[in-house]
């Protein structure tokens, strides 16, 4: 959230709630919210959340009611919508969902209710300037716009106004309350004394401030739909067997242990481990990957992921707020709800804009009244080519109207919504690709990288080892020679034998089983195969029964220069051949590589393996810095050693558990290859699978969202600078001020939705 998050388990002694606060729409009004709840006693955290209306605070409850808490933001002007009893703190979406939705149903009616006195009030005043008099045209505006100013319409407005005054704060209603109220009160002096009337404005100017409230909310829940579509997600119920009966229960009921049925077509309840059944499982959700996983007894399984044929049944390991469906959702609200450090110095001129434009109408009204003839002049000349400028109105018409379009073309929203409008699309957008950015800091951060540090076993390479040669000696096949080396290898628990019998497999030879087996520390194993005896093993094993694999040495050298690791066969007292195994290149790393350098990033490798054979690995991907024969301790010092030689800022890649000190350590820390446990409190940057193109995505992701940051601020500051001096010399009608005020805050939100356009991805 916008502070710190926080969860009241965290300590005993304090309780969280969260209360929904539908009218808290841009950063200056959590601004307000915020500050109202830390002036009560016994309150430790206060945090606010904007993309999805909510306020989390946490509290003493010996020191503070949660009525209390309530009570405070209504009285900063802002109306509670609903409120999460403490004790249900990771309570996620349909409440929240439900309660905007009511929101705008209730601020589409309010739009309804002003729009159509207020049409009716047009067109009569149309009529009345252009045609023929209206007969008693004024008392009948008067009634009209009564009910849209002081009513349906802007009761709320008002009310949010008043409260927000006494709370010694002052929010956008304020301005809206100023630039309505006073037009309609001015109006009724034409009752008594012939002026222009300002009803009409009056009825205007609150009925495009709801008509913007309204299109603001929608726009803007379509910029955070992320949160709900992850929400949606979830499966709602799910089939559990008890007593050996199958039975429909609320996911909200499972319980750790429950032995879950799911049938093709349906999504798994919750995260948990197959325990019989095959299938393969869409897993898009998780990794942003449309191609379905082959799944088996013992694998683990991420809820709400589609089961997409036969009938598993499925072990819940995880339930509630630990499933990986809740970490997302709390990691994507945790980066909407951040800040971004550019907008520091704007929070702080937010913070004094609404008092400043009071104080710029004041300014301005008592200098049309002051000096009318000295402004006049610009009236004349803006009249030549704006319709609605009218220099030969009395002086206190033109300050009047001068003061009020100050009041209404200011717009602090516009500002407020420049960062959390760009983090909701873009976190969102992550999240779709598996790419999970904790905080709006992160995206800055990670767009100024210039060193990328790779750790290589698991990121670049494979992590395991797989067959990479297989060399056979004169009277032998390759077949024969990797046949009867599966063979024996078959009935060892080595890693290096797993690689030789799955390379088999995947060849389509056919794996005899072994007699005799026997496995030799540090030499090899041997054993009995189709009635021969097959040794595997190193040079040594062959040695000690005088077989000679003398024509096979330099092509075991040349393979051990690559770092691959040789196992010499021989068959019946007599060298085969060999087979070599090797932790192999991710096809996609040196795409990915390619790519980071394209992006201005220098990549450098680190790695505990030796010197030559990380060298062939970076040969293999195109890096040119390798830190080799480096201990998980020491990675530290690697990253601290970039960090001190180069004024650019470093990110670290790694796998979240082993390089936990090194991702601290870094500018940004990118987890990698996380799975289901994506809460990685190193890492500022997770990656829910472990594929180097994501850390281009991330990248990509970065530069994007703050470029739209960036974008957005330019063209708020800009639209307030320049509009606010123009209204102040009389050349905009307020009328067209509210027009323009709202016209910025949707062009910032639809700026933010452009970024859904942004080619972040390798294949885009």
């Amino acid at each position: 959230m916008n502070d710190q998050q926080s969860d009241g388990r965290h300590d005993p002694d304090t309780r969280t709630a969260r209360l929904h606060v539908p009218g808290m729409g841009s950063d200056h009004c959590a601004g307000i919210v915020a500050g109202s709840v830390r002036r009560l006693p016994g309150i430790a955290e206060v945090g606010t959340n904007i993309s999805n209306h909510q306020v989390k605070v946490r509290f003493d409850p010996s020191a503070v009611e949660p009525a209390a808490i309530r009570d405070s933001i209504e009285r900063a002007g802002y109306d509670v919508a609903g409120m999460e009893a403490p004790g249900h703190e990771q309570a996620r979406g349909d409440g929240a969902a439900e309660a905007e939705q009511r929101y705008l149903a209730t601020a589409w009616k309010r739009v309804w209710l002003a729009a159509v006195p207020t049409i009716v009030i047009m067109v009569l005043m149309m009529v009345h300037m252009l045609w023929v008099p209206v007969p008693g045209y004024l008392a009948i505006i008067a009634v009209l716009a009564f009910p849209v100013v002081f009513l349906f319409g802007g009761w709320a407005t008002h009310r949010s106004a008043w409260r927000s005054l006494t709370n010694r704060t002052a929010n956008m209603d304020v301005l809206i309350s100023m630039g309505s109220l006073p037009p309609y009160l001015i109006g009724l002096v034409g009752f008594v004394y012939p002026m222009v009337s300002f009803i009409e404005m009056a009825a205007t100017i609150m009925t495009f401030h709801l008509i913007g409230r309204y299109l603001e909310a929608r726009a803007k829940g379509r910029a955070s739909d992320a949160i709900r579509k992850l929400v949606e997600m979830g499966a709602k119920t799910a089939t559990v067997l008890r007593d050996d009966r199958e039975e429909e229960i609320p996911v909200s009921e499972l319980r750790e242990g429950d032995l879950m049925v799911v049938r093709p077509g349906a999504k798994v309840p919750t995260d948990g481990e197959i325990v019989d059944g095959t299938s393969h499982l869409d897993e898009s959700i998780a990794t942003g990957e449309s191609v379905p996983v082959a799944k088996g007894p013992g694998d683990s399984v991420i809820g709400a992921t589609i089961n997409t044929e036969g009938l598993l049944k499925v072990r819940a390991t995880r339930i509630g707020a630990d499933t990986f469906l809740a970490q997302v959702i709390s990691l994507v609200e945790e980066a909407q709800s951040s800040k971004v450090p550019v907008q520091e110095l704007a929070d702080k001129l937010i913070a004094r804009f609404v008092p400043a434009v009071m104080v710029i109408a004041a300014v301005s009204f008592v200098a049309w009244l002051s000096f009318p003839d000295t402004l006049r002049p610009i009236l004349e000349w803006g009249e030549t080519f704006l319709p609605w400028v009218d220099a030969t109105r009395p002086d206190l018409i033109l300050a009047i109207l001068a003061a009020i379009a100050v009041l209404v073309i200011a717009c602090p929203c516009a500002l407020g919504l420049a960062t959390p409008t760009a983090l909701m699309v873009g976190s969102g957008m992550g999240a779709e690709r598996g790419v999970l950015i904790r905080s709006g800091a992160a995206i800055q951060s990670l767009r100024e990288v210039g060193i990328v540090v790779l750790d290589k076993t698991g990121t670049i390479t494979r992590g395991e080892p797989s067959l990479t040669d297989v060399v056979a000696a004169e009277g032998f096949s390759e077949d024969d020679v990797l046949q009867a080396a599966a063979a024996v290898e078959s009935g060892s628990e080595h890693p290096l034998g797993e690689a030789v019998v799955a390379g088999a497999e995947e060849r389509g030879l056919t794996v005899s089983q072994v007699k005799d087996f026997k496995a030799m520390s540090g030499l090899g194993v041997q054993g009995q195969t189709e009635g021969r005896t097959v040794r595997v093993g190193s040079r040594e094993l062959l040695q000690r029964h005088d077989i000679d694999s003398s024509d096979l040495e330099e092509t075991i050298r040349s393979l051990e220069e690559a770092g691959k690791t040789v196992m010499l066969v021989a068959v019946d007292d007599r060298a085969a051949g060999l087979v070599a195994v090797a932790d192999t290149v991710k096809e996609d790393s040196k795409p990915a590589i390619e790519a980071l350098h394209a992006l201005g990033i220098r990549v450098a490798m680190v790695t505990g393996d030796n010197e030559r054979t990380a060298r062939h690995v970076a040969e293999q991907v195109g890096i040119d810095d390798v830190r080799a024969g480096v201990l998980p301790e020491g990675k530290v010092d690697v990253i601290r050693d970039l960090q001190q030689s180069s004024d650019r800022k470093v990110a670290m890649v790694g796998d979240g558990i082993n390089d936990a000190p090194a991702l601290k350590q870094a500018d940004v820390g990118i987890a990698i290859g996380a799975g289901a446990d994506v809460a990685i409190e190193a890492a500022d940057v997770t990656l829910v699978t472990g594929e180097l193109p994501k850390v281009v995505e991330a990248m990509r992701l970065s530069r994007a969202t703050f470029r739209k940051i960036v974008q957005n601020l330019f063209w708020a500051w800009l639209y307030n600078g320049a509009a606010i001096p123009i209204a102040a010399i009389g050349l905009l009608h307020p009328m067209v001020g509210v027009i323009a005020m709202t016209a910025s805050s949707l062009s910032v939100i639809g700026n933010s939705m452009l970024l859904r356009r942004a080619k972040v991805g390798m294949t885009t």
